[in-house]
């Protein structure tokens, strides 16, 4: 019978883990042998010492009373060498790792040295348990390098380095051997500790206890820069110029910002006709710099009973490689190393390990149930006006094979409906506002200021006009939808049959509350009937850059799509199925919107900001058209009312009805919008069951009667 150690003797037990692997790599830079592999290791095991130094740093109190510019020089060396200008020649980089050991070694020893940069948080937050596995896991592939170098016939792969009178197929042979080796040990190294790392995820996100990041924002003086360091994300000009200018606006302005955020978040409960009474934590995801902001979101957020919960970006295999961060983060000190390594999973993924990745979500679950059972749901503050991110599809990096596509879509799918049954939709909410990074430009305090304004608009006003676009839409059969200029769309949007009019509605009037600033009324179309083709000249999407981005539908779903980033259709179009498909087949078109921020259009218009905006802001400057699930996933049955009584009743189309059969097909756990913006709307018109063509916007102007004031904004531009 297998003994159960306390938690005390677990901690101790790797604690001692973490001596000895410390005391390991020590030895490492000073020991011959590992042929060409020996700089590799040398450099792995100073990255990791140096960590093991700025452990130190933290856990002495160093890290409080050193001073600005030597955070600042300690915060550069941890990141520098994956920074653009040094992610040429590292290791990080799958292609100068398949360079140097060929692609199969290559980039599976870039996946081992990217996981040890996840070590980082581990640092910062003293996780012995973080450190020490990724600490053995190098440890461990180091001892099978050094053994088949002493091994006959072991050498690199790819006839790199075959001794006189052996074959290159030899040679050859053995490197693959080799590579399998390690790819066999990181292999169980996913799977052994699959559970733990989700157990460390799960807890992050639900639990208020888990204070790292809420004991910086709620203790620190926040007038004293060197607060941004204590993190251990990258910081950039960007956190700090940030923080300066938070420290700069008022007291009114800031708790204005603040309290939009905090009550948005309360009037998605309240909108959704669901009880936030019941719930007693939420989860702030934010950028480094608005801590002044959050720290009074924070105490907003007790007052109506929800504690918060803060959770660091994923870094690691376990959390996922992402260009779009999602928890609290700094800089990105280099998107390109992120794309690189998103699919890094690629490299070890079969059956068994989706089956295992499962199993271990639904312990995790079960062991947080009561946890997940409170949780009310994110509330976000997100930053635009970064430098437009345009990724380099790499040879060497890991891909998804078609099979592994499959695998992931069916992982996503069954992984969806197991976070469901624990936080379940229609009880949970959430709130997203946005905010311009100092990287937008010379006018950066001038467009915060607007965007301030936007985020503050009269929803009142809002409310009343938007009521007239849907009295108008609410008549239709259908909605046409034709670009104009160089744009090709031509769409028709097929809309649900009503009922009882009287007291039924297709759209919801969308003001400030989940989705901050107000300015849309959106609906969950009928997928038969819906069809044509959705064009947009240029549109970022999650941070990624698309060009001639073209979508087409039949019966509302996408059954082609395409666009001009790459040389050939084929890179252009696995672009578009990893990062807007997400490896699916096809999607449907879960949401058709028409946007009435004509504010922000001419802001972003008078600043040259139009590429820049976030798809929070931007999908209120036109009507725009979502693919993936619906905007009511997993809350169908939850009755939504608008402000004037009417019952939404279009929360669902063919596909998300499957869930009654088979919840796997009704879902695919994702949403991506794409906004037309008015100066590339020819016309969008809603016809009637009797062929009537109602207008409600000609050549990018709203046309409707009761609009007008729509139309004001513009005489700024």
């Amino acid at each position: 019978m297998q003994e159960t150690i306390t938690a005390e003797e677990r901690t101790e037990l790797e604690k001692e883990r973490f001596a000895l692997a410390i005391e390991r790599i020590g030895q490492i830079p000073g020991e011959e042998g590992g042929g060409i592999y020996r700089d590799y290791f040398v450099k792995m095991a100073e990255f990791v010492l140096f960590l093991k130094r700025t452990w130190d740093f933290r856990a002495d109190g160093s890290l409080y009373t050193a001073s600005l510019e030597e955070l600042q020089r300690r915060n550069q060396a941890l990141y520098e060498d994956i920074l653009p200008e040094n992610y040429e020649s590292s290791y990080a980089n799958p292609s100068y790792a398949a360079e140097r050991f060929g692609k199969e070694i290559g980039r599976l020893l870039a996946f081992l040295y990217a996981e040890l940069r996840g070590m980082i948080p581990a640092v910062y937050e003293q996780s012995v348990f973080q450190a020490v596995i990724r600490m053995e896991l190098l440890l461990e592939i180091y001892q099978i390098v050094i053994t088949a170098e002493n091994e006959p016939d072991t050498k690199n792969m790819d006839g790199k380095n075959a001794d006189a009178g052996e074959s290159a197929e030899e040679a050859s042979a053995a490197g693959n051997a080799l590579a399998e080796e390690i790819r066999q040990a990181i292999y169980w190294y996913i799977s052994d500790y699959y559970e733990e790392e989700s157990a460390e995820k799960v807890a992050d996100m639900l639990l208020p206890e888990r204070d790292f990041a809420a004991r910086i924002i709620m203790e620190s003086d926040l007038s004293d820069l060197r607060y941004l360091y204590y993190y251990g994300e990258y910081v950039s000009e960007n956190e700090l110029l940030t923080a300066k200018h938070m420290l700069e606006l008022p007291e009114e302005t800031v708790r204005l910002m603040a309290d939009t955020y905090t009550e948005g978040y309360r009037i998605g409960f309240e909108t959704g006709n669901k009880d936030i009474s019941i719930k007693k934590t939420v989860n702030i995801r934010f950028p480094l710099g608005f801590e002044r902001m959050i720290r009074m979101a924070v105490r907003n957020f007790e007052t109506i009973g929800l504690r918060a919960a803060l959770y660091r970006s994923a870094q690691n295999i376990f959390r996922g490689w992402n260009v779009n961060k999602i928890g609290y983060f700094g800089a990105n000190p280099n998107k390109q190393f992120d794309y690189d390594h998103k699919e890094d999973l690629a490299l070890f993924m079969d059956k068994k390990l989706v089956e295992r990745r499962l199993e271990c979500m639904q312990n995790v679950w079960e062991q947080f149930q009561e946890e997940a059972g409170v949780y009310g749901g994110p509330a976000c503050v997100d930053i635009f006006g970064e430098e437009p991110f345009v990724p380099r599809n790499k040879e060497a990096a890991a891909k998804m094979s078609a099979r592994q596509q499959k695998m992931s879509v069916e992982y996503m799918s069954r992984a969806g409906v197991l976070q469901n049954r624990y936080i379940k939709g229609d009880e949970t909410s959430f709130t997203i506002i946005a905010f311009p990074a100092p990287d937008i430009g010379a006018h950066y305090e001038e467009i915060f200021d607007e965007i301030i304004r936007i985020n503050t608009l009269d929803y009142k006003l809002y409310q009343r006009i938007q009521q007239t676009i849907i009295d108008t839409l609410d008549q239709g059969d259908h909605v046409i939808i034709k670009g104009m200029g160089e744009n090709r769309t031509d769409l028709k949007v097929k809309l649900h049959t009503l009922k009882d009019p009287r007291r039924e509605t297709n759209f919801e009037n969308c003001v400030a509350d989940v989705n901050i600033p107000v300015g849309e009324v959106f609906t969950s179309p009928q997928l038969a009937g819906t069809e044509g083709l959705l064009h947009v000249t240029r549109v970022f999407l999650h941070e990624l850059e698309y060009k001639d981005f073209s979508l087409r539908f039949k019966d509302g779903m996408i059954t082609e799509y395409d666009c001009a980033n790459f040389e050939t259709e084929e890179e252009n179009r696995k672009y578009i199925k990893d990062n807007v498909l997400y490896h699916h087949d096809s999607l449907p078109i879960g949401e058709f919107a028409v946007g009435t921020n004509t504010t922000a259009y001419v802001v972003a218009r008078k600043y040259g900001i139009e590429d820049k905006l976030p798809i929070l802001i931007a999908e209120k400057t036109g009507p725009h058209f979502a693919v993936g699930d619906t905007c009511y996933s997993h809350a169908e049955e939850v009755k939504v009312y608008n402000p004037d009584g009417k019952e939404i009743i279009a929360k669902d189309n063919e596909v998300s009805l499957l869930r009654g059969e088979d919840m796997m097909k009704a879902y695919f756990n994702c949403h991506t919008d794409v906004t037309i913006p008015y100066d590339e709307l020819g016309e969008l018109s809603v016809v009637t069951g009797d062929g009537k063509r109602i207008p409600i916007i000609a050549e990018g102007r709203f046309v409707l009667e009761g609009c007008e004031p729509l139309n004001e904004a513009f005489s700024q531009e």
